[in-house]
């Protein structure tokens, strides 16, 4: 033991003494291996101090209170809830009958003695410094101790009295802003000024406005009056502080008998067993968590990453242990000389491994925690939150370092062997003999090839498994590799029609395969990966750009504005008139029930809404089923109805199905068809849809009492609304109106008595409006007080072809590094040789121009055999995607959703452009910059002493 312990002290401070004397290969080596480490390790500490522990979350949630109680929206009838309070649902079942709703009482189920206070929010838009911006309104009293940790103070301070406000930080930005500035909401006279500014550590984006109770939202919240404008939303719930033991999980079922959910910090931090969760106990219901099996493939999926990961650094720096021993061969034999046995041998090169991987280890994760505390502000405004803490982890930390360590001994462990195998007086002399190539390996290799693609298919086919998919590719990958040194050979055929530089630079490669081969297969691994990578990527952006729904044709606009009765419509249309390049312009109106002023879909009292009639025997039995009275459909009867021309969806979704307008809309939508347009022009409607249309006519039912109709569409019977009628045009089948459904000519609403608003207007242009005019419009916009509701059909836009460039920069980058560690190596290598080359008269470019091949040969190789071996996995992935959208596709159909949706298109494709600058580019800047850096003459070699 003794013995075994002092053989390797020694091993070790010689590989040390080895490591510092060839700084060059040892900081090379060291930094394949520690960039790794410093981005996991980088990577580790950024998602461990952004995960919140339960009490982080707790203070950021409910700041100093003990819960927060929160009205569901079920008319206060008792509920169950999960412990989180996220999930409830009624104790009793209502099955097919009317589901409770409405506000509840959130003060009759306050606990007795408990502290309280009401925290309101709403939304609305704020006048700032350059117009109008749309932000959360938050009414709370900040100065209350309940409210601490919620919130951050800036600058300033929180708002203690009426007429003062904060703003977060985001907000006073976005809106040109500071602390001391005003701001009014808009319809309303009233100025508040704004005396601080905070953050909410987990919205750092967020755009709010935090106010004393009964500021905004009182006003904001009244009654619509006609001469008002529309109001928002407010929410509410109540900060409670009980103390002693906090709210425990008997006073939350408590608050639950009273309609009331609850967030408890006690029930957080010590969460009752499933068994006493009534709601989990209920049918249908579980405490979903992520399963084990998913689990278990999301890390193999980890598991094969970081695998290949290794493996690439291990083939790259292998060869250079294997050089760095073959530099070392005369003191490896001084050992061997001395009585030193070959375990001596090897455990001197794996030292090598092990004082690298150490250093490497050390260096990485240091430097992976000095960058992410310096990265850290930067960090947390990316992500949008702040950091719990910074959490180091030492366990963590010290398994990614000996990861470094591990494939620091990987990668030492085949040069050991084969200097442990070379005899002394080879060693002492220099010479490294001649070994065949290995012929069990390529065996292996095309076995473990064969059998990779086989599992890959197998499970793109069979399975819908992506981890069988990756550990399919993975394997093929692996079995490439090791038929590398075979395939290494063959390219050597191709020599004898090279010149005389590449030939010599092909040959020397093929010659020295234990170098070659893991160079090759190095870049072979990075670029398998991106062709991967770009073949997923550029199928599936021929799959969206195919799926895209444009809502108007190419370049065309639309501003549409229902505030306030349209009255700021008209300076839109004129606005976008002046800074776009406007062909036509087409106006529109929308029907508005009750009173203009009405917003859409207002749930207001007083106001309307209007539906489009469909006859009965237009209708589709699928949208009926369910209510009571109706058939229950069999899965076959819901397939075949999915194909009925009753039940299919056209795709598109406009926010009025129904535009009051004339001609020039038919002109903008680009809808080419005389007919239509002279019935419009007679004062006919137009309809998009023949389901609409009945004996030539179309109906529009007014709904003056929508909660009403609501009901009565629940209890399976139909609203008697008014059902104004007109005489329609069909329009053609293949016409297309981006979810416009009908079209009234204003002199046939008119007529009808339909009420109807300006509510914008859409036009087409000359051509797609540029940035700046979009900008300047904007502006323009701002100054009139409103966001206009702009939209601008730019068509579909890729974003993979910025993905799909960065990929060919990270390979090239990847695959010109590996070669110019192979090349480099190769000249260390290969330097007696080309002393020979001076000796017999070769010119000094020779050995630039033999080292820019030898770099261009290793990285041509590489990319070839990667490009091959990348496409399967995306072959393999794109298959898997198409059977489960066929599956899904087919349960759509079974229950009756088929019409909404189209078949499944999951194209594969091939990026030859992506292919073709890895294939050409990369191997030829690689040449090009390895001639550039490389000395043409040599250093004149002294006699060793004798």
């Amino acid at each position: 033991m003794n013995r075994w312990y002092h053989s390797w002290v020694a091993a070790v401070r010689i590989a040390r003494r080895d490591a510092w004397r060839f700084k060059g290969r040892s900081s090379l080596v060291l930094a394949m291996i520690a960039l790794p480490i410093l981005g996991v390790s980088a990577a580790d500490l950024t998602l461990r101090s952004a995960e919140l522990s339960t009490e982080q979350q707790m203070a950021r949630d409910l700041g100093a209170a003990d819960a927060r109680m929160t009205d569901p929206g079920m008319g206060g009838v008792p509920i169950l809830q999960a412990p989180d309070g996220l999930n409830t649902t009624p104790v009793k079942d209502y099955g097919d009958g009317v589901w409770p709703e409405g506000r509840g009482d959130i003060e009759a189920a306050f606990p007795a003695g408990a502290k309280t206070l009401k925290d309101a929010n709403g939304s609305g838009k704020l006048r700032t410094g350059h117009g109008l911006l749309n932000a959360v309104i938050h009414e709370l009293d900040a100065n209350d101790p309940m409210t601490r940790g919620m919130m951050t103070l800036d600058q300033g301070r929180f708002p203690d009295k009426a007429g003062e406000v904060a703003a977060t930080v985001h907000f006073l930005e976005a809106g040109g802003l500071k602390v001391g500035s005003t701001i009014a909401a808009r319809g309303l006279d009233t100025e508040y000024r704004i005396v601080g500014s905070y953050e909410l550590p987990d919205s750092l984006k967020a755009d709010e406005v935090l106010a004393p109770p009964g500021t905004f939202l009182a006003p904001l919240d009244k009654a619509l009056k006609a001469d008002d404008l529309p109001g928002t939303e407010t929410s509410s719930t109540y900060l409670v502080s009980v103390g002693g033991d906090g709210f425990t999980w008997n006073m939350v079922q408590k608050a639950n008998s009273k309609g009331v959910a609850v967030i408890s910090r006690a029930v957080a931090l010590d969460p009752p067993a499933d068994s006493d969760v009534p709601l989990f106990q209920k049918e249908g219901w579980a405490n979903y968590e992520q399963s084990t099996a998913s689990e278990a493939a999301a890390l193999a999926v980890v598991a094969t990453v970081v695998g290949l990961a290794m493996l690439e650094i291990c083939l790259l720096a292998g060869p250079a242990f294997a050089v760095g021993a073959r530099r070392s061969a005369r003191q490896l034999g001084l050992v061997g000389a001395n009585g030193g046995d070959r375990r001596h041998i090897r455990a001197i090169v794996l030292s090598g491994g092990l004082v690298i991987g150490i250093a490497a280890a050390v260096v990485g994760t240091v430097l992976g925690l000095l960058l992410t505390f310096a990265l850290r502000p930067l960090l947390e405004d990316t992500m949008g939150r702040r950091f719990g803490s910074f959490d180091v982890r030492p366990l963590e930390l010290l398994g990614i370092g000996l990861l470094a360590v591990l494939t620091g001994l990987l990668a030492a462990i085949v040069p050991a062997i084969t200097s442990s195998r070379q005899s002394v007086l080879a060693s002492l002399t220099g010479r490294r003999g001649v070994r065949r190539s290995s012929r069990v390996l390529p065996v292996i290799g095309l076995i473990a090839a064969g059998l990779g693609i086989a599992i890959t298919l197998y499970g793109a086919t069979a399975t819908d498994s992506v981890p069988v998919v990756a550990g399919g590719s993975a394997l093929a990958e692996l079995g490439i590799v090791a038929l590398t040194p075979a395939l290494v050979g063959l390219f050597g055929r191709l020599g004898g029609w090279l010149p005389l530089s590449p030939r010599l630079a092909l040959r020397d490669a093929v010659r020295n395969r234990g170098r070659t081969a893991p160079a090759v297969a190095a870049v072979l691994a990075a670029v398998a990966g991106t062709v991967a990578v770009a073949t997923y990527a550029a199928s599936d952006d021929v799959q969206q750009r195919a799926a895209y729904s444009a809502q108007l044709p190419h370049g065309a606009v639309t501003v549409l504005n229902a505030e306030g009765g349209g009255r700021d419509v008209p300076a839109l249309r004129a606005a976008v008139q002046k800074h776009f390049p406007v062909d036509v312009r087409a106006d529109v109106s929308r029907i508005t029930v009750g009173n203009v002023n009405c917003a859409p879909y207002s749930d207001v009292k007083g106001c309307g809404r209007y539906e489009i009639h469909t006859p009965k025997e237009n209708r589709c039995a699928l949208w009926t089923e369910g209510t009571p009275g109706a058939k229950e459909l069999t899965p076959a009867e819901r397939r075949k109805l999915s194909s009925d021309w009753r039940c299919k969806e056209s795709g598109h979704y406009a926010e009025y199905d129904v535009l009051v307008a004339d001609e020039r809309l038919l002109s903008v939508l680009a809808i080419d068809d005389p007919a239509s347009v002279s019935a419009l022009k007679s004062g006919k409607a137009v309809s998009f849809d023949r389901r609409n249309v009945e004996k030539g006519k179309i109906g529009i039912k007014l709904i003056t009492d929508p909660a009403k109709a609501d009901l009565m569409t629940q209890k399976g019977k139909e609203y008697p609304g008014e059902i104004k009628s007109f005489a329609v045009h069909e329009a053609p089948k293949a016409a297309t109106a981006y979810g416009v459904k009908i079209v009234l000519p204003p002199q046939a609403a008119k007529a009808a008595g339909l009420l109807t608003a300006p509510v914008g207007a859409y036009f087409s242009t000359d051509k797609l409006p540029s940035g700046p005019q979009q900008q300047k419009l904007e502006a323009a916009l701002d100054t009139l007080g409103t966001d206009g509701g702009l939209y601008v059909e730019k068509g579909y836009t890729s974003e993979n072809s910025i993905v799909l460039l960065a990929l060919t920069v990270f390979a090239g980058l990847v695959t010109i590094g590996a070669a110019g560690i192979a090349t480099g190596l190769a000249q260390t290598d290969a330097e007696p040789d080309l002393k020979t080359l001076a000796a017999v008269g070769a010119p000094p470019r020779v050995r630039r121009t033999l080292s820019g091949f030898q770099c261009g040969v290793v990285a041509a190789m590489g990319v070839v055999l990667g490009s091959a071996a990348g496409v399967l996995p995306a072959i393999g992935l794109r298959l898997t995607e198409e059977r489960q959208q066929l599956k899904w596709y087919e349960e759509a159909l079974d229950s009756g959703m088929g019409g909404m949706q189209e078949a499944p298109y999951v194209p594969i494709v091939v990026p030859w452009e992506t292919l073709a600058a890895l294939l050409v580019a990369v191997p030829v800047g690689a040449a090009l910059l390895a001639a550039l850096v490389t000395r043409s003459r040599t250093a004149v070699a002294r006699r060793a002493a004798g």
